[in-house]
């Protein structure tokens, strides 16, 4: 009998929609991660001074936008006015959650402290039909998400390694770990996978590095071409 092969069941995950592609966190770049067959596609959410939740991965504006300044001095009439490119415009998070339903998954980060309570709260209004992860490196925000949904899926997000993710992740309660590409050995997965955990590795463009994570046995890869994993 073959070997079962160690690439099987790697869920293939968009970046920020698919920003290789489209306008990062915009509609047209969910809908390519869809076109793609994407398990699951990565958004970044954040707050306008009206207190709207929209889909913006910096504190400013500046980088994706024809506009300027801090999206949290916007209020969502102001935000909703610009350009993002490719006709795109600064979504809401209500309207990314529309367009998803029923399609692929969706990983929502949290960018600022104090989304948690109303980001569940619009997910949960929404009636969104398929799997939701929560993410952060703010990791009180997860124990928030907990506290709402016991249920809940949560990525806890670490830029760098402390000595031992694991512990941290399950005092978090959480149901999975996103580490950076240099961060990822044999030995750590082994131990986030003893711990229960599943891992997703950011952010893995480089076919070579794609096939060097699947070998290790990652679970998940977010990639700005998930067309490549």
């Amino acid at each position: 009998m073959a070997k079962e092969s160690p690439q099987r069941g790697v869920l293939r995950i968009g970046h920020r929609g698919t920003c290789g592609y489209q306008p990062e966190n915009t509609l047209a770049s969910i809908e390519h991660a869809i076109t793609l067959r994407c398990h699951f596609t990565e958004v970044d959410v954040r707050r306008t001074a009206d207190e709207a939740l929209v889909l913006l991965h910096d504190e400013r504006v500046n980088r994706t936008t024809n506009g300027q300044g801090p999206i949290a001095d916007l209020t969502l009439d102001d935000t909703q006015q610009l350009a993002a490119g490719n006709g795109q415009k600064v979504p809401t998070l209500e309207e990314a959650l529309t367009m998803a339903s029923g399609r692929i998954g969706l990983i929502l980060e949290f960018k600022v402290p104090g989304l948690a309570y109303d980001v569940c709260a619009t997910v949960r209004g929404s009636g969104f039909n398929g799997p939701v992860i929560y993410a952060s490196f703010l990791h009180e925000e997860l124990q928030h998400v907990r506290r709402i949904d016991p249920q809940a899926l949560t990525l806890a997000l670490f830029k760098r390694l402390p000595e031992n993710p694991s512990a941290i992740a399950l005092n978090l309660q959480a149901t999975h770990v996103g580490v950076r590409i240099d961060a990822v050995t044999k030995p750590l997965l082994c131990s986030l996978h003893e711990a229960g955990l599943m891992v997703f590795v950011y952010t893995v463009d480089n076919p070579t590095a794609i096939k060097r994570m699947k070998m290790l046995g990652v679970d998940g890869l977010i990639s700005d071409f998930p067309d490549r994993v």
